[in-house]
């Protein structure tokens, strides 16, 4: 379960991401009102520490940063913002699973390799640097975190169950998706009122994320019908077939409740999870732990500064971004919100290494580390989310109405080819 700050962003789809930042002009006008002197930045809440923010606001003093948290569908209304032209953020956060909506408009951001960038690539996982790269291979996107994905469990609940409650005997016990499935079976039969899935979209996604192919190659031609796509859509059905999927719709109050008394107790997620649990469910300190992903590592989220052709002072915001997201900060952002950092040289620092208290003692980057590292790479295209989402809606379908498999695979492949004609996708 996602008690997610992440929960509207999934919804509707992204047709109109290359459009709207299409139609603003090349060179962006300032803010209306700026004097130059204020610097703003938009993101959203968990998005960065809120701890190093504050930080910035005080060690740079050039200019006068102004944080904003930006609430609700963030995308739209930075894309809103950019094609009217006034108050333009000096500095935008960009959602990695937006990154691929933003590329093909990459001149609508600074190239952040004409204020030095490539001096600091190695210091960043390969795979999250070249993804805010767009294709003419301007970097429009500094990095953030890299999202790794880990099964957090509760342990004192497998234990009632009789079961490893060890992060490595777990991580072996569940490291195949059949396997997974066949530990929450005998859970469930041990715990009652227990389930083992909260959302199938989650086994979906990651198992989707888990591969190399999204669904749009390089060619511009839709393959959200291929095996891949398909397979993960049988894993998802599966997990609903044998009894393993809660009622209970994420993040509501009934499943939070649920997952405070144990009923809920192996949630997949990313390592920001870590953080929503802490805030979430402050009474279960102790009893949570982390084992590495069933199928393999999968990324969720993970995101990225950029600076808009808005901003004035441009070497002045790329050191406050270049300062924010360095090694040390990131670790801070791991430690404060649990954003896993993009620079392997976190993982070696004391606070990353420290035990961690709400997971029992647990060095929670023991797992997300190495996973951070083999994260699978794809292929990310503009039209990918357009173009997944009624798969993904025709699945909740399936799972909270009682929908034919069969019937929900042809609508959504229909939709599909029907959103695929209107972007101008091959099928």
């Amino acid at each position: 379960m996602h008690l997610s700050r992440r929960g509207l962003l999934r919804a509707g789809l992204a047709t109109t991401a290359a459009a709207a930042l299409g139609s603003t002009a090349a060179g962006c006008a300032v803010p209306r009102g700026s004097t130059g002197r204020t610097m703003t930045l938009w993101y959203w809440s968990g998005g960065l520490s809120e701890k190093v923010v504050a930080d910035a606001e005080r060690r740079f003093t050039d200019v006068s940063l102004r944080p904003v948290q930006i609430g609700g569908y963030y995308r739209s209304k930075l894309m809103t913002t950019m094609t009217g032209q006034a108050y333009i953020p000096d500095i935008a956060g960009l959602r990695g699973e937006d990154m691929a909506s933003y590329l093909p408009n990459a001149d609508q951001f600074v190239d952040l390799r004409t204020l030095g960038a490539e001096k600091f690539k190695d210091q960043y996982l390969p795979w999250k640097w070249d993804a805010g790269t767009a294709p003419d291979g301007s970097l429009i996107g500094f990095p953030i975190d890299a999202g790794p994905v880990g099964q957090f469990y509760r342990a004192d609940t497998f234990e009632a169950a009789g079961l490893p409650t060890d992060p490595a005997e777990v991580s072996a016990r569940t490291s195949t998706w059949e396997a997974y499935f066949a530990t929450g079976e005998t859970l469930q039969r041990k715990i009652k009122g227990a389930y083992w899935v909260v959302d199938i979209i989650a086994v979906y996604n990651y198992a989707i994320g888990q591969g190399t192919r999204r669904f749009v190659d390089e060619n511009r031609h839709f393959i959200g019908d291929g095996e891949h796509v398909r397979r993960a859509w049988d894993l998802a059905l599966e997990a609903r077939r044998r009894g393993l999927v809660s009622p209970m719709l994420s993040g509501t109050p009934d499943a939070i409740a649920a997952t405070e008394k144990g009923l809920l107790p192996d949630q997949l997620g990313a390592s920001w999870v870590g953080g929503d649990l802490k805030l979430n469910l402050p009474k279960t300190k102790g009893t949570w732990r982390v084992a590495q992903m069933p199928g393999g590592p999968a990324n969720d989220g993970g995101s990225f500064l950029s600076i808009t052709q808005a901003c004035r002072e441009r070497e002045q915001a790329f050191e406050i971004i270049t300062w924010l997201l360095g090694a040390d900060n990131q670790t801070r952002g791991f430690v404060d919100a649990g954003l896993f950092p993009s620079t392997p040289a976190s993982y070696r620092q004391k606070a990353m290494l420290d035990p961690d208290p709400f997971f029992g003692g647990q060095r929670t980057v023991d797992v997300f580390g190495p996973a951070a590292e083999k994260i699978p790479v794809a292929y990310n295209s503009p039209y990918d989310v357009a173009l997944g989402q009624p798969i993904r809606d025709e699945l909740t379908r399936v799972s909270q109405a009682g929908k034919d498999p069969k019937r929900a695979w042809k609508d959504a492949m229909k939709t599909c080819r029907r959103i695929a004609d209107h972007l101008g996708v091959s099928v």
